[in-house]
């Protein structure tokens, strides 16, 4: 598998380095992951369990 290059990470966390975030990049058929601080352990995902998971955080819901 390769890894993707065009990683984003969320404006709330700042521009500067060692700032803690999570960062996202895409292929067409997955969701890539990874932490700021540790970029080499990445987690892989496809839309629907990644939607499932967003949707329960912004219910309240875990």
């Amino acid at each position: 598998m390769t890894t993707p290059d065009n990683w984003q990470k969320s404006s709330f966390s700042g521009s500067g380095d060692g700032n803690n975030c999570l960062e996202l990049a895409s292929t067409p058929t997955t969701t890539h992951l990874r932490e700021s601080d540790d970029p080499t352990t990445v987690l892989t995902t496809t839309r629907t369990p990644l939607t499932h998971l967003l949707d329960a955080l912004r219910g309240g819901d875990l």
